[in-house]
């Protein structure tokens, strides 16, 4: 696979409904960038209407279609520009991945009473107390659609657990139904980690599963995308998303590309998820973020020789969803963890340019982004890289093809060849370095050949010697991209 996502959006995205549109207008650019595939924001309304990003779930059948949580428009727009903007996009070549969120539900209608036990946010297995009445927003009637599209109404029985206890104030525990248990098959963080936000979706109940078949029903016929991003997977049951993958595909008829939201930066706990969906999707390689964000930090410490390490792109690369920054660790995000502006051209060429994994480049990245309130009243400006991350695009389009041969033997230079296949003859080396500039000795397989770069960093010419070999430059802090002058 050669084909490079954008995540189509960030958190701060202003609310007032025109990123439908401004996304429709940039289509035909995004495809000439190189851009095969379009992950776009939840769609559906949640419980802040215009303003929820959309993971607060409250209604996935409104697409911004109905009055509902003081808003017809969800966030980005109404549902006819959304339906429009995945007919241009997909006009233009490009998949449309769809983000989907399962695990709970958010911005009930009315509260209901239940008993639960109360537990501890940091520990599932030990409950605080007995059996206790409780009074949460659990009942969803959906009085804007009624019973357009479907006709279900969620109550307290198709939920587990929930956050909130209206008899107490600021109440900071967890409350599991009476008579139900934490799910099982779900990440042992925290004990058990079934529980994450809201009101918590019991997926043994088999009025929820078939609701849950039926949308993916209703949204792959409503909307047509190619593909799915799962957002909270660890919190999920694999099982479920055995069957519920299966489903959808065989009902589109066709392979509908899926990648999980599982975050963990513990190698292992994705292996165990792939292994327990038995490879239907693919996740996103956090391990390989925390790397890029650690050696963002540590400058001229970090040992580059170590970036891939405990990665699920070094280990189990097919299955692998590649990114520098995302939504969730952005600056003031619960997940924050950013890539520091210096690193994030060396982070970006690492994922565009090498063989291993599928790339997703992040809007606020390309496309730049400042959003006010977060670091104590004070802006934060994210910078645009879209003039290094066009030139990766381009090198990956035309040369990132045939043998890899990788030369991470220095601590703080590291580099590798493509060295091209019939259909693409020409050859590329790219080398990077985290402290003072360096270089590296590399064979490129093309005698007395002269390379550029293509970033524009390192003006000079490099011509290789008989042997095919070549000493490729990159400034302190930076990389190069060098490919055949033609």
């Amino acid at each position: 696979m050669n084909g490079v996502m954008m995540q189509g959006f960030h958190w701060y995205i202003a609310a007032g409904g025109t990123h439908w549109k401004h996304l429709q207008q940039q289509a035909g650019a995004l495809k000439q960038a190189g851009f095969t595939a379009l992950w776009l924001p939840p769609a559906y309304k949640g419980a802040g209407g215009g303003y929820d990003v959309g993971y607060g779930v409250y209604d996935l059948f409104d697409l911004g279609e109905f009055d509902q949580k003081g808003s017809i428009p969800t966030k980005y727009g109404t549902k006819e520009e959304y339906l429009t903007l995945v007919k241009t996009l997909q006009s233009q070549g490009l998949q449309i991945y769809a983000d989907v969120v399962f695990n709970h539900r958010d911005g009930g209608d009315r509260t209901e009473r239940i008993k639960a036990i109360p537990f501890d946010r940091q520990n599932r297995e030990h409950p605080l107390g007995p059996v206790q009445e409780i009074e949460s927003y659990t009942a969803f009637d959906f009085p804007g659609r009624g019973d357009r599209y479907s006709s279900m109404k969620w109550n307290h029985n198709h939920f587990d657990s929930v956050n909130h206890n209206m008899l107490i104030k600021d109440d900071s525990n967890i409350y599991l139904f009476e008579g139900q248990s934490f799910e099982k098959f779900v990440d042992l963080e925290k004990g058990n980690y079934d529980f994450l936000l809201g009101c918590d979706l019991d997926m043994d109940n088999e009025q929820v599963q078939g609701e849950l078949n039926y949308w993916g029903r209703w949204s792959v016929d409503t909307v047509g995308m190619d593909g799915f991003r799962i957002d909270a997977v660890k919190h999920m049951p694999a099982w479920f998303f055995k069957q519920w993958i299966d489903h959808v595909r065989n009902h589109a008829g066709k392979r509908l590309f899926c990648v999980g939201e599982y975050w963990s930066a513990e190698v292992s706990s994705l292996h165990w998820y792939l292994s327990a969906t038995e490879g239907r999707m693919s996740l996103f390689d956090v391990p390989l973020q925390r790397n890029f964000h650690k050696a963002s930090q540590a400058g001229a410490n970090y040992d580059l020789r170590t970036l891939f390490d405990g990665t699920l792109t070094q280990q189990q690369p097919s299955l692998a969803v590649t990114f520098v920054e995302n939504h969730d660790t952005q600056p003031c995000q619960a997940l924050e963890s950013p890539v520091e502006p210096w690193f994030k051209p060396l982070a970006y060429a690492l994922i565009l340019l090498r063989q291993e994994g599928y790339p997703c480049v992040f809007y606020a990245d390309y496309y730049g982004a400042e959003y006010p309130n977060c670091r104590g009243g004070y802006p934060v400006q994210l910078y645009s890289h879209r003039f290094l991350i066009d030139r990766f695009l381009e090198a990956r389009r035309d040369y990132a093809y045939g043998d890899q041969i990788s030369y991470f033997d220095h601590p703080s230079a590291i580099g590798w060849t493509r060295l091209g296949d019939a259909q693409h003859p020409r050859a590329m080396a790219v080398v990077m370095a985290n402290g003072d500039k360096g270089y590296k000795w590399m064979n490129v397989q093309r005698p007395k050949q002269a390379f550029i770069d293509i970033t524009q960093h390192c003006p000079q010419t490099v011509t290789t010697n008989p042997d095919g070999w070549g000493r490729f430059p990159c400034n302190g802090g930076s990389v190069s991209v060098w490919v055949e002058k033609v």
